[in-house]
């Protein structure tokens, strides 16, 4: 036990002590918290306000009707077309929208032209189309003389809000749409850190063995404590880096959920091309995203988290050990045994991805039960509050699963770790798992 204790405690510290750990460590949340301030400022952007000149043949449009917005202006002309088209640049507009004379008698769909040597932006087109739209509806309304406030009032907006059989509230504001990114980020999360530790251990079990340094290990440890010191040691570099990000994620998270707000101007957010969003609405995704963390049972999540963890790394450390130790020098022979395990890895990820948009399907249960698809899928379906049993179950398997997997590769990594100079065989590598001594 003492020479497993000091396997683990060099496996260790070699690791932990390093820059590129360090960096890592602390650089990914602040990247992270980085990208979602940058990605603010970028949606919060609006650009130079467009300045159009409102040529309007069907006497419809009127500067009252229209109201000015922090995305364009318009402004009625009456010089003709043509001329406006020659002198609109020197008049300081952006460009001629000019409105045809038939929509004064509108159908199901009306064509208006915007004239500009400019390339127009998607999102200013979709601002004009609805502008022009929600005009000509107006229009509609005054010629059919119906009150417009009456007909506004038959609109009506339908809000879900989820509860249990014994009435208790369980959905507040975006819960949902909140628990789907955080479920998304705990499943990339996991994703990231168990492919990055698990080649880990395969790299460093094909240097050693390429160095020769295995030899001299052999003679003083058993093969089987050598493994287990390796993986023991490295998934205790990964589970560090685990707790520090639990740590430092939701804490630099709450930093940007309180100077998003400062940085964005609510009075600059135009919600008339969006008439179901309201300002209070995105102003309040932040107070939601908090509570949303909040109501979470984090000393039940992070255990759990962590224990899924540990169980898919031990699954997929043991394979990749064992297929560092039945590799020789070809580096290329190696990626080449660990491209299966990649895409099965990938297979999992993209599974955890369509479960979070559905937690409670029968896919999300049968993948739970999966081992080499749980470490990823039950932490994602966390933020959906899975049944306790769903859960104790996939952790049951996965434990038998990762104990029986990481037997199977100590058979293969005993007799491989000592063997060079031979290309190594599937059929050799069952061979293996029977030969004694």
């Amino acid at each position: 036990m003492n020479k497993l204790w000091l396997i683990i405690r060099r496996e260790y510290l070699t690791r932990v002590k390093t820059k590129t750990f360090i960096l890592t460590t602390l650089l990914t949340p602040i990247g992270l918290a980085a990208f979602v301030v940058v990605v603010g400022l970028i949606f919060s952007y609006e650009g130079d306000s467009q300045r159009i000149a409102l040529k309007d043949d069907s006497g419809i449009f009127t500067e009252k009707s229209i109201k000015d917005s922090e995305r364009a202006k318009f402004f009625v002309r009456n010089e003709p077309l043509d001329e406006l088209l020659d002198t609109y640049k020197d008049k300081n507009y952006n460009g001629v929208l000019h409105i045809p004379a038939k929509t004064a008698n509108p159908g199901d769909e009306v064509s208006v032209t915007y004239h500009s040597d400019a390339q127009i932006s998607a999102a200013t087109k979709s601002f004009i189309e609805s502008k022009m739209a929600n005009r000509i509806k107006d229009y509609k309304i005054e010629q059919s003389g119906y009150d417009k406030k009456k007909i506004e009032g038959f609109a009506t907006r339908v809000r879900v809000k989820e509860k249990n059989t014994s009435g208790e509230a369980k959905d507040k504001g975006n819960r949902a749409l909140i628990a789907t990114a955080l479920s998304m980020a705990i499943g990339s999360i996991m994703f990231f850190v168990i492919v990055m530790y698990g080649q880990m251990v395969m790299r460093s079990v094909m240097e050693e063995k390429v160095n020769r340094i295995v030899e001299v290990m052999i003679s003083s440890v058993k093969p089987f404590q050598l493994m287990m010191g390796k993986l023991i040691g490295v998934g205790g570099v990964g589970l560090t880096q685990l707790i520090a990000w639990a740590i430092l994620i939701p804490g630099l998270m709450f930093l940007v959920s309180l100077i998003m707000p400062a940085m964005i101007d609510p009075p600059n957010i135009d919600t008339s091309a969006s008439p179901d969003m309201d300002v209070e609405e995105i102003q309040g995704m932040f107070d939601q995203f908090m509570e949303t963390l909040n109501t979470m049972n984090w000393w039940f999540v992070i255990p759990v988290v962590l224990l899924f963890f540990l169980g898919g790394y031990f699954i997929y450390s043991a394979i990749y050990a064992a297929i560092g130790s039945a590799i020789g020098d070809d580096y290329g022979e190696g990626q080449s045994y660990a491209a299966p395990i990649g895409i099965l890895q990938a297979l999992a990820f993209y599974t955890a991805i369509a479960v979070v948009n559905n937690p409670n399907s029968p896919m999300a249960f049968w993948s739970s039960m999966i081992p080499f698809f749980s470490p990823m899928v039950v932490p994602a379906r966390l933020a959906f509050d899975p049944p306790m049993w769903e859960i104790l179950l996939s952790l049951a398997i996965l434990i038998v699963s990762s104990v029986l997997l990481v037997w199977l590769s100590a058979r293969i990594y005993r007799v491989g770790i000592l063997m060079y100079g031979k290309k190594v065989t599937v059929r050799e590598l069952g061979k293996w798992l029977f030969y004694r001594g």
